[in-house]
């Protein structure tokens, strides 16, 4: 579904500019610059009229084509993605913003509020925010006041139910753009004055850590690059959210050290149903690809990381630790442990998990 939409924004953004240019487009036109197949792009054309986005404007005529107008050249949405994982009663909120200033601006204005909000993060154009469930009344208003917050956060049947109140334009953008974004199923709107109370229901999604050293070797690779190749492939399977790729620094003094002693971590959103289909695609993709028979993987559901699982990935960034100790603290936090020497540094890349980059590439830094 989401390269659907995808490809969708790409066709319907080249549509809405070359209107603005030319006065109106061909199929011939748009398939010419995108190089896709013209009738892949009839059919779209088709689609975005059904939809009210796009409308004829001349019929074919010999070996003229029909020409089409995009009627809007406002962005539908700003909100590419907007997708929830759940961690028992904490809720991580992802949305992947067509603007980085957007992702500032909501950021900043849910931290002011307040809310059932316990911690805001920007990434670029990903904004990623956790919350407690539960329901805290907000104050919203004009300046000085913060201009939209989340006032509660419930779960229903596998779903999870923001509730946001917000005045101007971030009231514009619930009203009218954030139902638009991947992964939002429904848009609840409440408006009183002029304040607008929206409910945005999502999945409530798994939150996968997939830990991974120890894939490079004297005769090359490198444990960064099949950790972003293990995210592309992920990405493409049905029910997977890509969140994001880290990378780590253990301890550069030990003596098993392939390079540097880097290792990565990945952070999926996964349908629970998908679970297992995505466990088994990481370990057979790293045990592919891996230049290292002493490859390691480490698997866990869940962001917030256990006391225990925290203490062995500061202990692994400031001295050796054995794989022994690697399994005891596995099978103690919950994590699956795959293949050799590796394991050890997979499995603490997945403890420093929630740590900033500073902390994470600098073992001298306290975790």
């Amino acid at each position: 579904m989401s390269r659907v939409l995808e490809r969708r924004r790409q066709l319907l953004s080249l549509m809405r500019q070359v209107t603005l240019e030319s006065g109106s487009f061909t199929i011939a036109e748009i398939a010419a610059s995108l190089g896709l197949p013209r009738s892949t792009v009839q059919d779209w054309v088709k689609r975005l009229e059904a939809e009210g986005c796009v409308a004829g404007q001349v019929g074919s005529r010999g070996r003229y084509g029909a020409r089409f107008v995009a009627i809007s050249a406002m962005p539908r949405s700003t909100c590419r993605r907007v997708f929830t994982t759940i961690d028992g009663d904490e809720v991580a909120i992802f949305h992947k913003c067509l603007s980085s200033a957007c992702a500032g601006f909501c950021g900043y204005h849910h931290r002011a509020a307040g809310g059932v909000i316990e911690s805001v993060e920007r990434d670029g154009n990903l904004l990623r925010e956790t919350a407690r469930v539960g329901r805290r009344r907000l104050e919203i208003g004009l300046p000085p006041l913060p201009a939209v917050g989340v006032e509660g956060v419930r779960l229903e049947n596998g779903l999870v139910v923001q509730e946001l109140r917000s005045i101007g334009g971030p009231a514009y953008s619930l009203s009218e753009m954030i139902g638009h974004a991947d992964g939002v199923l429904e848009v609840r709107l409440d408006r009183v004055g002029g304040l607008t109370r929206a409910e945005v229901v999502t999945r409530a999604l798994l939150h996968l850590l997939i830990g991974i050293d120890d894939t490079d070797a004297a005769g090359g690779g490198a444990t960064f690059a099949l950790a972003l190749a293990l995210l592309q492939h992920l990405a493409r399977l049905e029910g997977v959210q890509p969140i994001g790729h880290r990378v780590v620094m253990l301890d550069p003094g030990i003596a098993e050290r392939t390079a540097g002693n880097a290792c990565s971590y990945l952070e999926l959103a996964v349908e629970a149903d998908m679970l297992a289909t995505v466990a088994q695609h990481a370990v057979r993709f790293v045990s592919d690809e891996a230049f290292s028979p002493e490859w390691g993987v480490a698997i866990r559901t869940g962001f917030r990381v256990p006391a225990a699982l925290r203490e062995f990935a500061a202990r692994a960034r400031t001295g050796p630790v054995t794989r022994d100790e690697a399994v005891a603290v596995a099978s103690l936090t919950g994590v699956s442990l795959h293949g050799g020497r590796g394991a050890i540094g997979a499995l603490a890349a997945i403890g420093t998990a929630g740590a900033t980059i500073e902390v994470q590439l600098d073992p001298t830094v306290p975790l």
